[in-house]
């Protein structure tokens, strides 16, 4: 049960559950007329399309989650899920997902999740998050990014006032 609970926190559920709600969105406000077998089943493939691409984002930010006090605690760092078990659980998820939603819906669900897994990985993962303090979180990485953050707000803040005076 430790280990189950191990490979859905690596699916990063609270993203995770964004995904699926604006899924669901979509489904209720269809013209289309979907029964609801087929609509649980959707849900549940974009649910594993999500979590395989939370899955491999963790497989590839491994050593930097090691350090970074916001992400340490995440089950690769801590040792209760190898990097290799990682990244064959999320090509397993990304094929299971995108095969799956394929069979339960169409082709055009099936390559929209593909990409989406995709853009995640290759796009977000792989070159913005490490090129750009534009990302989700802020990190260890770009420490002074706070500082230029408190910087902005109170510069704002003295241009409101400044206005607000005028």
């Amino acid at each position: 049960i430790l280990l189950v609970k191990n490979f859905y926190n690596l699916m990063k559920p609270r993203v995770m559950s964004l995904v699926v709600f604006t899924a669901l969105v979509g489904l209720v406000i269809s013209k289309n007329e979907i029964d609801l077998v087929s609509s649980v089943l959707a849900l549940f493939f974009v649910a594993a399309g999500a979590g395989a691409a939370g899955a491999l984002n963790m497989w590839y930010d491994s050593e930097i989650d090691a350090i970074m006090s916001r992400t340490c605690l995440r089950p690769i760092p801590l040792g209760k899920i190898s990097n290799n078990q990682a990244l064959y659980f999320g090509i397993f998820l990304t094929l299971v997902s995108v095969i799956g939603l394929y069979l339960v819906s169409n082709i055009l669900s099936a390559s929209i999740l593909a990409l989406t897994i995709g853009f995640y990985i290759f796009v977000y993962t792989i070159w913005l998050k490490r090129r750009s303090v534009q990302n989700i979180g802020e990190s260890d990485e770009n420490g002074d990014w706070r500082k230029r953050r408190e910087w902005c707000d109170w510069r704002e803040w003295r241009e409101w006032r400044e206005w607000r005076e005028w």
